[in-house]
């Protein structure tokens, strides 16, 4: 383990420390200024980080600054005597550790001192698994299951039918299916190609699988190449296969069977060399039963089925995978990773995540947005969590397409059962406290609530842009600002 260091211009303040972490086996370098720091920082650097806030010839502040350049990941702790509101709100939006005041507890400043070794640490081993395994992460016995499996369809072109619940996953392992076999990276570099079939409205969906010619119905003015096409030597993913409709279950049994397909309005065969894999999390059986899925579809597509496991099959997952989402989070955002502590990894381990591991991830967003400080501790994670609701309102929706927007009709699904997403139970719970009480306008009162945290998440993702904040939610500029004005988020 690397030395800590301790910068102050006070000898006596650099002295107590040392002494007090070297009992406890810790390494210790010291610096009176910062400029024997940023010196240093050219041949090493240290574990962790506590540097006074004020000293001549130059500021903690800037050189907490000059570290997270070098070393983002990096715990920087602040110590002042200045227990003032700036220099806290500097030393955090910094991206310190921990702000402490002088004079301080020595105990409670070496303890400080070690959970950020100990977070370092931690740090070091998830950066690590990162790198060795930045596909699909997962230690549990269940998602090793999984990667055994993916590892001896390598060198396989077999269909794969791949189930699970919303949010587990399927898209990252049909793509890793691909990657690692003779049509992927691992072969000839063969295309991806992937489609939701829920997603996509029964009379286009034709026309999105196969092709169409010029002129095979209204708005066709160009001949458009369909996804078998765009697949052909490569892996055609078809996600929510259970919601295909019936009529086109027929053609797709063809081109499974022969290869063959002719694009709408189109007379000539087509031919596509491609590798289907399926997805659903629906029972296709029972779907079978009931006559909507051909029996003969089922069966061609079910040649070998990967489950994957829901998250609350693998909580000792949840740890490795929230650091991952923080640090995504924080990347696209473009702000400092948050850390979170034992106890609060400790709290999410016990929820049951019905979304899986997308809720974990939209979970993870909203706490690089909202946590008021840079270690997320139990108190800081949302109320639904801490009160164990069954479900977190930002999260808890099915499974979205990569490529194509869910409809808003989809239900989504936990653990085999159509339930409504966890937003709407509490949207509806509210209207129905506010109506007994007889409050008035609910409608005006609901509409703004929700308007209003919709534009300002938006606005959160894209840092304040609005016309890039109006693009992901589907409306104009000009209604973004005039909405922006009405509900009061102007700056």
């Amino acid at each position: 383990m690397k030395p800590i260091w301790v910068v102050d211009d006070d000898q006596s303040i650099r002295f107590v420390l040392e002494k007090a972490l070297a009992r406890e086996q810790f390494s210790v370098r010291t610096f009176a200024s910062p400029k024997e720091v940023v010196r240093a920082l050219e041949e090493d650097s240290p574990q962790v980080l506590v540097s006074d806030i004020r000293m001549p010839g130059g500021s903690g502040i800037d050189l907490l600054a000059e570290v997270k350049q070098r070393h983002p990941g990096l715990p920087v702790i602040i110590m002042t005597a200045y227990s003032d509101l700036d220099s806290a709100v500097s030393a955090f939006q910094g991206g310190a550790f921990e702000y402490l005041p002088k004079p301080f507890d020595l105990n409670k400043a070496v303890e400080l001192i070690r959970r950020a070794v100990d977070e370092s640490l931690r740090e070091e081993v998830a950066d690590a698994a990162q790198t060795q395994a930045p596909e699909m992460l997962g230690q549990a016995p269940a998602m090793q299951d999984v990667f055994r499996a993916i590892g001896r369809l390598s060198q396989s072109n077999v269909t794969v039918m791949i189930t699970g619940e919303s949010g587990t996953g399927k898209e990252l392992v049909a793509r890793a299916l691909h990657k690692h076999s003779p049509r992927g990276d691992m072969g000839n570099k063969g295309p991806f190609v992937a489609i939701n079939t829920a997603a996509i409205p029964k009379d286009l969906l034709e026309s999105e699988l196969f092709g169409h010619e010029r002129g095979a119905f209204t708005g066709a003015q160009t001949t458009r190449r369909g996804r078998f096409e765009q697949a052909d030597g490569g892996t055609l993913f078809l996600d929510e296969i259970g919601d295909m409709p019936f009529d086109l279950q027929t053609r797709l049994l063809r081109v499974l069977s022969d290869g063959q397909f002719y694009r709408v309005g189109g007379h000539q065969p087509l031919k596509a060399n491609v590798r289907v894999i399926a997805a659903t999390h629906q029972n296709l059986e029972e779907r079978v039963r009931q006559g909507v899925f051909r029996e003969d579809l089922y069966h061609r597509l079910n040649v070998i089925r990967l489950r994957l496991p829901p998250l609350r099959e693998r909580r000792e997952d949840i740890p490795m995978l929230t650091r991952l989402f923080l640090g995504k989070s924080a990347r696209e955002l473009g702000v400092e990773a948050k850390r979170i502590t034992e106890a609060a990894l400790a709290r999410l381990a016990e929820f049951d995540f019905p979304g899986n591991v997308r809720q974990l991830e939209n979970l993870c967003h909203w706490l690089t947005v909202m946590a008021p400080a840079q270690v997320v501790e139990p108190k800081d994670l949302p109320p639904e969590l801490l009160e164990s609701a069954p479900s977190l309102a930002f999260g808890s929706a099915p499974e979205a397409a990569e490529t194509a927007p869910t409809p808003a009709t989809a239900t989504p699904v936990v653990a085999g059962q159509a339930v409504p997403p966890a937003w709407l139970a509490d949207l509806k719970r509210e209207a129905r406290r506010r109506l007994d009480a007889n409050e008035p306008e609910v409608w005006d009162t609901l509409t703004r609530q929700f308007e209003r945290g919709l534009i300002q998440t938006a606005l959160d993702l894209t840092r304040g842009r609005r016309i890039e904040a109006a693009q992901r939610l589907g409306i104009g500029r000009n209604t973004i600002t005039r909405k922006i004005q009405e509900l009061g988020l102007e700056e």
